[in-house]
């Protein structure tokens, strides 16, 4: 049998392979890297009192993407802190960050990311910043919040006709100052075309993870799941979503990026009209491939993947029945459970019921 010392040799020497092994994957098609050449090019931009752990989540699982083993250059994955020359930005904890480029040409980014600060600050950025994420909005750039960088993108009149994603301890916070926009809680992000907004917390690595996924591969993504020692067991939603939904992959394109729209936006269901736009195509055809690839038109896919989520849930976990609901994208507990047994034959709670007696035999 062999002792902890060798067992820890053992298991240092395997995870050195994996990585290894994960680096050695070929890189992303060049047809997906941005202007600056590298596969992902992230431009930062820090709001009076952020959180540093937002900066380092963003910033490190970068860092693991863009180079071989722990070397950290900035050779597949690009991040820069953008703001006034000179300036430093404080964070929360008091610690100051210093801005690493001048306000230029926001069109070199993939994605421009505010990180937001505590809300009696909200107001108190340079008028450089908020013109500037006018700047990168008109050139196109999809803009993420962090943390409260969505309240900071709602201020700047960024989230009309949005959905963002806060934190529950902001979410009043949230409805005061912007009654007239949808916000969402209980999620680690979402994805609203180009508009992408993040509770903040460890879920900053949960969303630079999908990023990375996105833009260099699942190669890359897997390195800093791996290299950060993210549980993939802790019932984040993503990660619940994926095991309850396991769809198997599709060869269609535009089905695929359809699909990937659909499980981030489960809580607040986008129209089909909305996701054609967002993939560049038309809702005929995107009917059309639909039809072809799964046999069932997007929009009653989209409802099926709701509610299987949701059975998943009432099977697994303990939430309540009307938190289901909400995160299902039912307006109400009635109507989700009036669905429910229209396209199972039993109400939520009986199943859940049933499910219970039956494990306790």
């Amino acid at each position: 049998m062999p002792t902890i010392e060798e067992s820890t040799l053992a298991a240092g020497a395997a995870t050195h392979d994996l990585v290894e092994q994960l680096d050695a994957l070929p890189s992303a098609s060049p047809a997906r890297r941005s202007r600056s050449g590298a596969e992902l090019s992230v431009g930062i931009l820090l709001w009076p009192r952020f959180p540093l752990l937002s900066l380092a989540g963003l910033c490190d699982a970068l860092r693991h993407a863009a180079d071989r083993g722990d070397q950290s250059r900035q050779l597949r994955c690009l991040w820069t802190v953008v703001g006034a020359p000179g300036e430093a930005v404080e964070a929360s904890c008091g610690i100051p960050v210093p801005v690493q480029s001048a306000f230029a040409d926001p069109a070199q980014f993939d994605y421009l990311v505010v990180i937001g600060g505590l809300l009696p600050h909200l107001d108190h950025a340079d008028r450089r910043y908020w013109d500037y994420l006018q700047q990168a909005a008109g050139a196109g750039v999809p803009l993420v919040g962090l943390c409260t960088g969505s309240f900071v993108l709602a201020r700047a009149g960024l989230m009309d006709d949005r959905v963002a994603c806060v934190h529950s301890f902001h979410l009043d916070d949230y409805r005061r100052l912007f009654p007239a926009l949808r916000v969402v809680t209980h999620a680690d992000y979402l994805i609203d075309g180009d508009r992408i907004t993040c509770a903040g917390g460890i879920s900053v690595v949960e969303l630079s993870t999908r990023l990375i996924s996105l833009h260099c591969g699942p190669d890359r993504a897997s390195k800093v799941i791996h290299q950060m020692t993210v549980s993939r067991q802790r019932g984040g939603s993503f990660v619940e979503r994926r095991a309850a939904l396991g769809y198997p992959s599709v060869e269609d394109a535009t089905v695929r990026h359809a699909v990937l729209l659909m499980e981030e936006n489960l809580e607040a269901p986008l129209n089909i009209a909305a996701i054609a736009k967002m993939i560049g195509t038309s809702v005929r055809h995107l009917e059309r491939t639909f039809m072809a690839e799964m046999n069932t038109s997007p929009n009653e896919f989209y409802r099926r993947m709701r509610l299987r989520y949701a059975r998943w849930m009432l099977v697994n976990t303990t939430r309540k029945i009307t938190d289901i609901a909400y995160e299902c994208g039912f307006a109400d507990s009635a109507h989700f459970i009036r669905v429910f047994r229209e396209s199972y034959g039993v109400t939520p709670g009986k199943l859940r019921a049933s499910r219970g007696a039956a494990a306790a035999e």
